[in-house]
């Protein structure tokens, strides 16, 4: 996992409880107070559960190449309804992929300059995309959270802008195909020809709108939903709002969807039936017939 040149926080957690600085380009906004309230709120209860991650980026102790994950029971009903919540499910978002009603969401924080998000970008990704996105199951969402300083922000108004356009994911594919993309740099150059190999249909528009406001509010939105949970390292996801740090193994992210979308049908059931329960109302309708109505 990599993480940010930022002071790291006492935890070793992707979301420890104490919030680092934000970068220079983030600008809160005062609509997102009442989301990071509540977000806030709950930051007790993720450091008491994300305490059993142990994340070193690069080799640790966890037997997964230094990416930790969530220990879930199967029996679970999910993740945390308040980090549900931040699933947008907008109506054509061109950073996001999959139905919009699909059962299942998962949130990734990203740094295009970050060689672990580029590792699940290449190896991990188009599974989950073969496997669950196209049989309706998973919808993805991206957020923009660039790390490594100015480099980082530049590719993340790039990566916006190309969306405007609606080739988004072809400007990620291109990007993390390069695996020192980071080591080469974001220079001008570079995003234009990532952009132009997208099939970015008019660059200019594209230059145009990587440096407009929009582009900057649409950063610093992604930027403080991610800094409000207390994410300093990438990548870091939530599914259905179960955190997972790092580029873990394909199962650790299949498994996950697998909870999500299993704890996603049993409530829709619930919330059918009544929690499973029905009461006798004495017109002797039996539970076969209110089926059909349903």
């Amino acid at each position: 996992m990599s993480k940010s040149s930022s002071p790291s926080p006492s935890s070793s957690s992707p979301f420890p409880s104490r919030t680092p600085s934000r970068p220079p380009s983030s600008r809160p906004g005062s609509r997102k107070g009442v989301v990071i309230g509540v977000i806030v709120a709950v930051v007790a209860l993720l450091a008491g559960w994300l305490s059993q991650f142990a994340v070193q980026g690069g080799g640790g102790a966890s037997g997964n190449g230094g990416n930790a994950t969530v220990e879930s029971d199967d029996s679970a009903s999910g993740g945390s309804p308040e980090l549900m919540a931040l699933a947008r499910r907008a109506d054509g978002d061109p950073l996001a992929m999959g139905k919009k009603d699909a059962p299942v969401v998962m949130i990734e924080y990203a740094d295009f300059g970050c060689s672990f998000c580029g590792k699940f970008a290449r190896d991990t990704e188009p599974k989950l995309v073969k496997e669950y996105v196209e049989a309706g199951v998973l919808r993805i969402e991206w957020r923009n959270f660039p790390i490594f300083g100015k480099g980082s922000e530049e590719a993340a108004l790039a990566g916006w802008a190309a969306g405007q356009q609606g080739r988004f994911w072809q400007f990620h594919e291109a990007v993390y195909a390069d695996e020192k993309a980071k080591e080469k740099g974001f220079g001008e150059k570079r995003l234009r020809a990532f952009a132009k190999q997208a099939g970015v249909p008019d660059l200019d528009r594209f230059d145009r709108d990587r440096e407009s406001s929009a582009a900057q509010k649409a950063l610093g939105r992604d930027q403080e939903e991610g800094y409000g949970l207390g994410a300093s390292s990438t990548p870091a996801f939530l599914v259905n709002g179960e955190p997972i740090a790092g580029a873990q193994p394909d199962e650790v992210f299949t498994d996950a969807i697998e909870r999500a979308a299993k704890a996603a049908k049993k409530k829709g059931t619930d919330a059918k039936t009544g929690g499973g329960k029905e009461e006798d109302d004495g017109s002797g309708e039996g539970e076969s017939d209110k089926g059909k109505d349903q």
